[in-house]
């Protein structure tokens, strides 16, 4: 079987070779026999079988290749040069018996010009035609003069070869004497197609774009692999993630804090095992745990924007935060308010609740955080722009404004004391609405501690400044001492006072009140410069107006009354935060017996 197989194989093999031989030597006796045919004169009175007969008398080759009705002679004889070929358009042929044939009927001859008769003054004689031949090679344009003989005629009445027209070529023939010069010549010049090249702005095109994709393969490498790199080196945090931090152990915050800022003693080893382990700040949360917390935040959204940067609501552990976002260019800002917040026994109901400060960085830029505790109904500007308040609010509003700022100016003598502290920057803007209604005072970027040991004062080293409109009247003519503390103090309390007339402009009493208008809204621009609030403040000595309609109430009289101590040209004449904190408390508890 196999043995008949191989046969097989075999015989079909030789078959197929044998067929394919045929074939190939069919269509070269074909083309070979076409090809010398058409290069034989022939008139109209030949026959083929004639025309067959010729060709065992032909001593040469040559063939004439018919394409688009025009002929192109070219010689393939082995003994026969170029230039002899162009003899023998030149002159007649001459037949195998070495005689020319007879003379045609045309005479005397016709003169040609021809560019290869050196001997006859470029000039030739023919029976025939006068010919131009126009030839591209290369780019250039190449003009033949010649004779063509009548024996070469194909049809004899018109040669197909003086219509020879191709994109490269393009001959042209004529009957008169000396007529087939390169002025004579009216046949249109074949087109010279110039080599394409790169125009610049597609070269520069190419280059840039080639530039930008492979910048951008890079920087999509690179993003891959910082994200698998923060893949491996980070872990998702769970709810009952306290398996990897032991010292969260799965509390919440109120817990966490309140246990590193009392004197419980859970609270007493966890700071002992920290000491011991990597150290702690001053106050607040020790920092391993700070960072651990900041670790596991998940931002939601933006929920504000200010000079320093944005403040987001963020979640960790199912619990609401709020994280300040600093930029770079403000790393002195971030870190004196981080400083500040962790002042030991700072920490108070009225002042914004700290939880942690890190800073993030993620191979590109760094990111600098502070987290706080979050106030859903936000800054008390935003809460007046859209809410009026009864009287009852607006005392529990200020007494706790009050409250926070006499714990700020306060210092608590002791060993591990709280140095006193001046704000610098009071507006309703940096002031936390919580959701029983009271406020925390927060944003103390710009505030200054006294240094009791030899009573000066630590004030930040950055560029920021306070607010303009809320700038006390000594800190914009700059005639407040700025090493005495007191002073400090004295230009929180004006702003104070401003805040309170926002505060009592929103009061609703009988279904009256005002809309919400900043300070000196009626007497300078919305962002006004240092030079109009000197005018105004300092110069004119105006202060923002009271309504006539208060002095009916005797707690809006009250209130305004208090106002008017806080914002006294001469800062001496002002009242303290803690002075201010014992009228309201006044103010507020003759309220709730009349009531």
């Amino acid at each position: 079987m196999y043995n008949s197989h191989v046969y097989n194989y075999l015989w079909l093999q030789k078959w197929f070779t044998m067929m394919a031989f045929v074939c190939v030597s069919y269509m070269l006796f074909d083309s070979l026999a076409k090809n010398y045919v058409h290069g034989l004169p022939i008139d109209n009175a030949t026959s083929m079988p004639q025309t067959l007969s010729l060709i065992e008398h032909v001593p040469t080759a040559s063939s004439r290749v018919i394409n688009q009705g025009y002929e192109k002679v070219t010689s393939k004889t082995l003994d026969i040069s170029n230039e002899t070929l162009s003899l023998m358009l030149v002159s007649p042929p001459i037949t195998k018996s070495g005689q020319k044939p007879a003379q045609s009927s045309r005479y005397p001859l016709l003169k040609c010009h021809c560019d290869i008769c050196k001997e006859t003054n470029n000039i030739c004689e023919t029976d025939g035609y006068c010919f131009t031949s126009v030839e591209r090679d290369k780019g250039e344009i190449i003009f033949s003069y010649r004779c063509m003989s009548a024996e070469s005629h194909v049809p004899p009445e018109d040669p197909a070869w003086c219509h020879e027209n191709t994109s490269t070529s393009l001959v042209q023939c004529c009957e008169e004497d000396l007529c087939n010069d390169k002025n004579n010549f009216v046949g249109i010049l074949p087109d010279i197609q110039p080599e394409e090249t790169l125009k610049t702005w597609v070269l520069v095109a190419i280059i840039f774009g080639a530039t930008l994709v492979g910048c951008l393969l890079v920087f999509l490498v690179w993003c891959y692999w910082q994200k698998r790199k923060q893949g491996t080196r980070g872990r998702p945090f769970a709810p009952e993630d306290s398996v990897y931090d032991p010292i969260l152990n799965g509390n919440t915050l109120q817990d966490i804090i309140e246990m590193t800022s009392s004197g419980s003693g859970s609270g007493l080893i966890l700071f002992a095992l920290l000491r011991k382990a990597i150290g702690f700040f001053p106050a607040g949360l020790p920092l391993l745990v700070q960072r651990s917390i900041a670790r596991q935040i998940q931002l939601c959204h933006v929920i504000g924007k200010g000079r320093f940067g944005e403040v987001w609501r963020g979640r960790w552990r199912g619990e609401n935060i709020a994280v300040k976002i600093f930029s770079s260019r403000e790393e002195c800002s971030w870190f004196r308010e981080a400083e500040i917040y962790q002042t030991v026994m700072l920490r108070h109901e009225n002042i914004l609740g700290f939880i942690a400060a890190d800073n993030k960085d993620n191979g590109t830029w760094t990111q600098l955080w502070l987290v706080t505790d979050y106030h859903e109904n936000g800054s008390l500007f935003d809460y007046l722009t859209s809410h009026t308040v009864d009287t009852k609010t607006m005392l529990s509003m200020a007494l706790s404004i009050s409250t926070g700022l006499a714990h700020l100016h306060m210092d608590i003598v002791g060993t591990r004391g709280k140095p006193a502290i001046a704000h610098r920057d009071l507006k309703s803007k940096n002031i936390l609405v919580k959701s029983n209604l009271t406020c925390a005072i927060g944003d103390l970027g710009l505030a200054v501690r006294h240094v009791e040991k030899n009573d000066s004062v630590d004030i930040p080293s950055t560029h920021r400044v306070g607010t303009k409109r809320y700038m006390a009247p000594e800190v914009l003519d700059e005639s407040m001492n700025a090493q005495h503390f007191d002073s400090y103090k004295r230009a929180d309390v004006y702003a104070f006072g401003l805040i309170l007339w926002e505060v009592a402009r929103r009061c609703n009493i009988g279904m009256m009140y005002d809309d919400y208008q900043l300070p000196y809204f009626d007497v300078v621009q919305p962002d006004p410069s240092i030079e109009e609030m000197k005018k105004v403040v300092c110069t004119d000595k105006m202060r923002p107006n009271i309504p006539n309609r208060w002095h009916a109430s005797e707690v809006m009289h009250s209130m305004a009354k208090v106002m008017k101590e806080c914002w006294y040209p001469n800062p001496v004449a002002r009242l303290t935060a803690l002075r201010i904190k014992k009228t309201l408390s006044s103010i507020s508890l003759e309220d709730k017996v009349k009531n």
